[in-house]
């Protein structure tokens, strides 16, 4: 008989010991290394640019970086913390995080994090409702757009600007990020 894996809730996500980071997909936890000098200046800038123009259009959208807790799907199931995180429906978020998937999320690739940004995270995005996923992977000179929306994927570098999909005026200049 094979051993069972313990299938772990949110109740153990928050019962580890403070300052460490981890997510929780399917009873799994998974988790995470601190980010790099590259990294933070990536979620940084990143996070810059778009708070500027959501305060600029007075829109209802807000900018979120990690640690930021997103519960998607409405549940205590899966629970994640995006690198950035962008939610328009002001009635997802609460004390604890955003409970849903928000409407654009940002994840910045780390050595450690490759397999779940490519891959787990990009269909648990998806299957959650999540509008807009980029993956931005320094270290490969990479950004992918998944514009679920309107099915749809896009393959930038660090040297192009990058439409954002969910809004009509609004791009980014990879070559201009202050790195």
């Amino acid at each position: 008989m094979l051993p069972q894996e313990k299938n772990h809730t949110i109740d153990d996500i928050y019962a580890l010991p403070e300052g460490t980071r981890a997510e929780l997909i399917d009873g799994n936890i998974y988790y995470m290394a601190p980010p790099n000098l590259k990294h933070q200046r990536i979620s940084m800038e990143l996070s810059r640019i778009i708070a500027n123009y959501l305060r600029q259009k007075n829109g209802s959208c807000e900018v979120f970086s990690a640690p930021f807790a997103v519960f998607l799907n409405n549940t205590d199931a899966k629970y994640v913390e995006p690198d950035i995180s962008v939610i328009c429906d002001k009635d997802k978020l609460n004390n604890k995080g955003c409970k849903g998937a928000p409407d654009w999320i940002i994840e910045i690739v780390s050595q450690s994090s490759r397999r779940m940004d490519y891959h787990i995270k990009l269909f648990k995005y998806r299957s959650a409702g999540v509008r807009e996923y980029w993956i931005v992977d320094h270290e490969k000179n990479r950004i992918m757009i998944y514009d679920f929306e309107n099915e749809d994927t896009k393959d930038y570098t660090f040297q192009d600007v990058v439409k954002v999909g969910i809004y009509k005026d609004f791009s980014i200049d990879f070559s201009q990020l202050n790195l």
